[in-house]
């Protein structure tokens, strides 16, 4: 199964960093959100990933090409006619990344009908290259195998934007920073689709995946909820970014399991 990864968003609020690159490169613990994101894929062996690129794409498009290069050992010889030699395998080097620009504009449900040609198997993986969870993919699976409908969208309780505290008189006896909500479930993405859902795009540049592929096919049934009741976050804001970041560094970031 291919893991389809939206990456053509701006993330206007984050301009203090995506004005030189595209939201899924803005970094966390040292390493861009959307490699943690792949390193979570691939820590259950899905391994072939589609990059649906649009907002500076070339930038995410060099950092994998350098990325080959800058985590080896290797000789050259100032000769340009030599090849280098490569002393070592560099960090996910199993990886297959297939970068597919489909537009600056384009809404979610474009993107995806645009890079179908590439997509191999019958069901595949799609998810927002700006969130990190702990979700066990392997249960996501068998969920939509077992459900046999055409999509799988997992769902999960928001963030709180504010911490939270529990009063009795005047006293604080609980003091949460931003924790998960205990009711109320969102489109937390990690997807698993059938390539049927590309019946319900166009490549138009208007074309969406929640506000219409995704209605339709919930109207007809075919849209199936694996619940998720701990940890996801997004990253919409700096604020996001610099929790995340405090998860990675501090050792705490319950979706790093490599």
């Amino acid at each position: 199964m291919e893991v389809v990864i939206l990456c053509g968003g701006k993330g206007t609020r984050l301009t203090e960093e995506t004005i030189t690159k595209p939201k899924p490169m803005v970094e966390i613990g040292g390493k861009p959100i959307l490699w943690h994101i792949m390193k979570t894929y691939s820590s259950y062996g899905y391994k072939k990933f589609i990059l649906a690129l649009g907002y500076k794409a070339n930038y995410i498009k060099q950092y994998f090409y350098d990325l080959r290069v800058s985590g080896s050992d290797f000789t050259i010889k100032m000769n340009p006619t030599s090849l280098p030699i490569f002393h070592n395998t560099p960090e996910d080097s199993d990886w297959e990344i297939t970068f597919v620009d489909t537009g600056l504009e384009t809404l979610k449900g474009g993107r995806i009908k645009r890079l179908e040609k590439y997509i191999q198997s019958d069901n595949f993986h799609l998810t927002y290259g700006d969130g990190v969870s702990d979700v066990d993919i392997q249960k996501l699976v068998a969920f939509h195998q077992q459900h046999q409908k055409m999509a799988t969208v997992t769902a999960v309780h928001p963030p709180s934007r504010f911490g939270e505290i529990d009063i009795q008189g005047t006293q604080v006896t609980n003091f949460q920073e931003k924790p998960q909500m205990a009711t109320g479930y969102i489109n937390g993405g990690f997807f698993i689709l059938n390539k049927k859902i590309m019946s319900y795009l166009t490549e138009d540049e208007s074309c969406d995946l929640e506000f219409g592929a995704l209605q339709k096919v919930s109207e007809k049934g075919e849209l199936q909820a694996f619940i998720h009741d701990d940890f996801w976050q997004c990253m919409d804001n700096v604020r996001e970014r610099n929790y995340l970041n405090h998860l990675v560094q501090s050792k705490q970031a319950p979706w790093v399991r490599w």
